[in-house]
């Protein structure tokens, strides 16, 4: 049994331990914070089953989006056959046959992260997803702090969009435009740029550091899940 279980669990990459640990969620005022905001495509929504397609990303950085600092990065998913979601993002077989090696884009990946927390439009997916992909490429246990987009926009814009809208809606409502929706690069700089929006509203109301916006986010969402009487 033990032998079965030890053939199961993935094999961890040595190369992981040159990997930068995580920083904690700190009351640093929100310019002074480096984040890493991600899109990531996949070849469907089921958490079990679809894998990463391709990983696009940029950073905010001294309260400003760096242009300096980008990624993006298809990976190579040798048996990936079209399906429904490829006409959503676009990204053909052939392109993903031709893509990055997954180890090493995912390695290279987790060194431009850095540190650095993590931002993403419904966040849940993209962690898992990513999660999932470390773990089986690299034997990696991601542990970075994982902040929803999806979740700052209502709890900062009440008058906006509630509930569980879609990315479309929050750039609708604040007149911004992606340069392609569903690819993983303009998605990631698309919600940057609400990030930088909701920051901004996040200081007026006395709100300036990524510890404080998770707290009062988690309290939100807890609030959202329980029944009205």
């Amino acid at each position: 049994m033990k032998r079965v279980l030890d053939w199961l669990r993935p094999t961890y990459d040595p190369r992981c331990d040159g990997l930068t640990a995580p920083r904690p969620l700190d009351d640093r005022p929100l310019s002074a914070q480096r984040l890493v905001v991600v899109d990531l495509e996949t070849s469907g929504l089921n958490l079990q089953r679809d894998h990463l397609l391709a990983i696009g990303a940029v950073v905010i950085e001294h309260g400003a989006i760096d242009f300096s600092q980008q990624f993006e990065c298809t990976l190579c998913q040798p048996n990936h056959k079209a399906s429904a979601s490829t006409l959503i993002h676009g990204i053909a077989p052939s392109t993903i046959a031709a893509g990055r090696e997954p180890t090493e884009a995912l390695l290279e990946f987790m060194d431009f992260v850095g540190d650095s927390p993590l931002l993403a439009f419904h966040a849940p997916f993209d962690q898992h997803m990513l999660q999932r992909a470390l773990k089986r490429q690299l034997g990696y246990r991601l542990q970075h702090p994982f902040i929803d987009v999806a979740d700052l926009a209502p709890l900062l814009c009440p008058r906006g969009p509630q509930r569980r809208v879609g990315l479309d809606d929050w750039l609708d409502y604040f007149k911004l435009q992606a340069a392609e929706r569903h690819n993983a690069s303009a998605d990631a700089l698309a919600t940057a740029e609400l990030t930088l929006i909701l920051f901004s509203q996040a200081r007026r109301q006395g709100l300036d550091s990524l510890a404080e916006l998770q707290r009062r986010a988690q309290s939100w969402r807890r609030r959202q899940t329980v029944p009205s009487l």
